[in-house]
């Protein structure tokens, strides 16, 4: 489903948050596997003792605020898409937008679509700010790091994620010309209630669900937009893993120098509802004025988002106001498994 809407929206601010502690691949083979396994990325984010998907989301929105240079009591919504809400029943979203000043009149709200469960909120936005009941309103895809203990998900399930403000066109950084969505029921990730940690059908990782619905997400929009892969200048999709993006990439024709920007699950993990969109924070910090943006996110359950972007003169002066998506990938503190599971409450204490 191709989505237009009826007036002209554009992402106005945008942040992202990363925590600074880093556990390495090799101390989850230590444990698990006698060094002998080589985990699939390098290391991954870990949220400290005081952090949490509202702690994160908050910093990610006020990068976002500063970015924009708006008065946070002109936004009409809050919402929050995250697999790790810290209550089951207290929206995330009120509390966000509480501590960033947009509190009582606003909506908030959380929500769900696993790892596109940011994007979601960003469709979300647009149509509220392209039907004209809002001026303003702020999707944030943010994630703590789960993973059940010794289970493969472990090496990439990573911390962090983003906060986009949406608005009127033409006082963004860059224009939404175009979204899609794209899904279907196909089980391939789930927790149920009560379940500490997800659950994967390896088999339906890959097809029929990552690339069953990230490539022909991909090639609608393209299609539509008439456009061809060389004619982007930067690519972002989901990032559960290095091998899913890049075959994805290659197999629509992009080359490494249009992902390289916005691949970072190397260096941070997989962010779950945050993943593509903090890529995407990624390449709003070094894109110029005039050039072209397609982001893919890809939720289990399952579908794709898909967005492209128009880069405007504005994002030049954004890119000054706020810390750099890069900025907090480097500011990084080593910890063991055993720091890792403290500060992850994976020991039973009661």
């Amino acid at each position: 489903m191709l989505n237009q809407p009826a007036n002209p929206v554009g992402i106005v601010g945008y942040g992202a948050y990363i925590p600074r502690f880093r556990l390495p691949g090799t101390e989850i083979s230590r444990i698990w596997s006698d060094g002998n396994e080589v985990g699939p990325v390098k290391e991954k984010a870990v949220p400290g003792l005081d952090e949490d998907t509202v702690t994160m989301s908050v910093e990610a929105a006020r990068n976002a605020l500063s970015r924009a240079q708006i008065d946070p009591r002109d936004i009409r919504a809050v919402w929050v898409g995250s697999e790790s809400h810290p209550y089951a029943v207290k929206p995330t979203g009120t509390i966000v937008a509480e501590a960033i000043g947009a509190t009582p009149a606003t909506l908030a709200a959380d929500w769900q679509f696993a790892c596109k469960a940011g994007t979601e909120a960003m469709q979300a936005g647009m149509g509220f700010v392209g039907s004209g009941m809002a001026r303003y309103a702020l999707a944030i895809g943010m994630d703590t790091a789960q993973g059940r203990p010794g289970d493969a998900l472990e090496y990439t399930a990573g911390a962090g994620g983003a906060a986009i403000l949406l608005g009127p066109a033409d006082e963004s950084v860059a224009v939404i010309e175009r979204s899609a969505s794209y899904v279907t029921d196909t089980m391939d990730f789930w927790r149920r209630p009560g379940s500490h940690y997800p659950r994967h059908a390896e088999r339906f990782s890959g097809d029929p669900g990552y690339f069953g619905h990230v490539i022909p997400a991909a090639e609608e929009m393209m299609a539509e937009m008439k456009m061809q892969a060389s004619d982007y200048d930067h690519v972002v999709v989901h990032q559960p893993n290095i091998k899913f993006p890049v075959r994805a990439m290659s197999m629509l024709g992009f080359k490494p120098e249009q992902w390289k920007t916005g691949l970072l699950v190397g260096e941070i993990g997989n962010t779950y509802a945050g993943s593509s969109i903090v890529g995407l924070t990624a390449i709003l910090d070094v894109a110029q004025p005039g050039q072209r943006v397609l982001v893919i996110s890809y939720g289990s359950g399952a579908g794709s988002d898909a967005f492209h972007l128009r880069i405007t003169d504005r994002v030049l002066d954004a890119q000054r106001r706020a810390p750099l998506t890069w900025d907090y990938i480097r500011r990084r503190t080593p910890v063991d498994y055993a720091q890792y599971v403290r500060m992850r409450g994976k020991l039973a204490t009661d």
